[in-house]
């Protein structure tokens, strides 16, 4: 008697898998790459099949396998088209970076100066404070314990030097000398 049942996709991926990864692998390049196609595959053939049957499951992982090969041939297009590959740290530094205008750059001296004078008018201790605080990342107590202050005084301290920052970009902006919506940058516009 000739067993006509039909084989489970199981049986069907495991008899057939070697010639599944070796078309794949003649497709995209990569052995790593196909084994991961076959394996998509197959998971996509077994929800394909949780919905409908599937008559003729062989020649389906085939088509689905090959279709899952041109769709990551396609990204990688996609990809070597935005990403340029084999770039020399020599081709990088050629890379010009964005420089702003001659305008812009006078802009931001003049007002660069301008927070100099403000941050000048503060005591040492505050202009300590506030570099700890704002640029090295210390909290209220380190600062204290290194400055050998109460917290007190540092909060105190951080508040006028703080302060004076904000009553400089008032300034600024009263002037016309906005901030710009970009974070540590002063831009020149006029409203």
């Amino acid at each position: 008697m000739v067993d006509t049942a039909k084989p489970t996709l199981d049986a069907v991926f495991m008899g057939h898998r070697g010639a599944l990864v070796r078309l794949l692998v003649r497709m995209v390049g990569s052995a790593a790459t196909a084994e991961d196609l076959a394996h998509e595959a197959y998971l996509k053939v077994r929800a394909a099949e949780r919905e409908r049957p599937v008559e003729h499951p062989i020649p389906f992982l085939f088509q689905t396998a090959r279709n899952l090969a041109f769709d990551h041939l396609r990204r990688e297009r996609r990809h070597a088209a935005v990403v340029v590959q084999d770039v020399t740290d020599e081709g990088m530094a050629e890379v010009a970076a964005p420089s702003p205008s001659p305008e812009i750059e006078a802009g931001d001296r003049q007002r660069l100066a301008r927070m100099e004078t403000a941050l000048a008018a503060l005591s040492e201790r505050q202009r300590s404070i506030l570099l700890l605080n704002r640029m090295e990342g210390l909290s209220h107590a380190e600062i204290a314990e290194r400055l050998d202050v109460s917290v007190s005084t540092v909060q105190k301290d951080l508040k006028t030097a703080l302060l004076a920052c904000l009553e400089m970009f008032a300034r600024l902006d009263r002037e016309g000398l906005r901030i710009s919506p970009r974070p540590n940058v002063l831009l020149g516009e006029r409203p």
